[in-house]
């Protein structure tokens, strides 16, 4: 379970193609002794465990597999060596809820439709895959490529965010343009509750 606040930049440090999956190995400002074998830590917002580590002067440098749904299913699958990518580490006990619950669980893939400058801080719309269309609505929770947004706007073309000076400058959102993809998770609350309406109408 995780936030949507990204606690660190990673760097794509290789990428190792296998039979059945793929390897990356991830540099990141992480103390090494509080990153175990199995810890999970969401990248771009997807939920991946890490297999191996090594200690590095200023962090660590770890090793994640993804297996090929979340490859073809995420933005995981165009990932290339050098690419920036935001990190959480899992939520704990007593930690605290700055964003709201994710699951490192992606939902589909939107399109960023558009990046405009907003005042000091930056405008994205994006139009999501329609099987989550009905989970967004205004002032709602999403996590884009793992970092947790509220919904501004809602119209036929998709839906808008804000993002903060701080925000953009932190994550990997200030390197988005129109026409790139994005990891879409909807609001967990949301979720249950469409399913539950869809039950009761049948």
């Amino acid at each position: 379970m995780f936030t949507g606040i990204v606690t660190a930049l990673g760097e794509v440090k290789a990428v190792e193609r296998l039979d059945g999956l793929t390897r990356l190995s991830i540099a990141a400002p992480y103390d090494a002794k509080d990153v175990v074998i199995g810890a999970s830590i969401a990248h771009e917002g997807c939920c991946l465990t890490v297999v191996e580590g090594t200690p590095e002067k200023n962090g660590l440098q770890y090793v994640v597999e993804v297996a090929p749904e979340s490859l073809a299913l995420t933005t995981l699958g165009g990932l290339k060596t050098g690419d920036r990518v935001n990190l959480e580490r899992s939520l704990r006990i007593g930690d605290e809820l700055g964003g709201h619950m994710v699951q490192g669980h992606v939902d589909g893939l939107g399109d960023v439709l558009a990046v405009t400058k907003d005042g000091e801080g930056w405008r994205l719309k994006i139009r999501p895959p329609p099987s989550i269309t009905k989970l967004i609505a205004p002032k709602g929770s999403i996590a884009i490529n793992g970092v947790s947004l509220t919904v501004n706007e809602v119209d036929a073309d998709g839906f808008g965010v804000l993002i903060i000076p701080h925000t953009w400058s932190v994550t990997t959102l200030s390197r988005l343009k129109a026409g790139d993809k994005v990891n879409l998770e909807a609001d967990m609350m949301a979720r249950y509750a469409a399913r539950l309406i869809e039950a009761r109408s049948k």
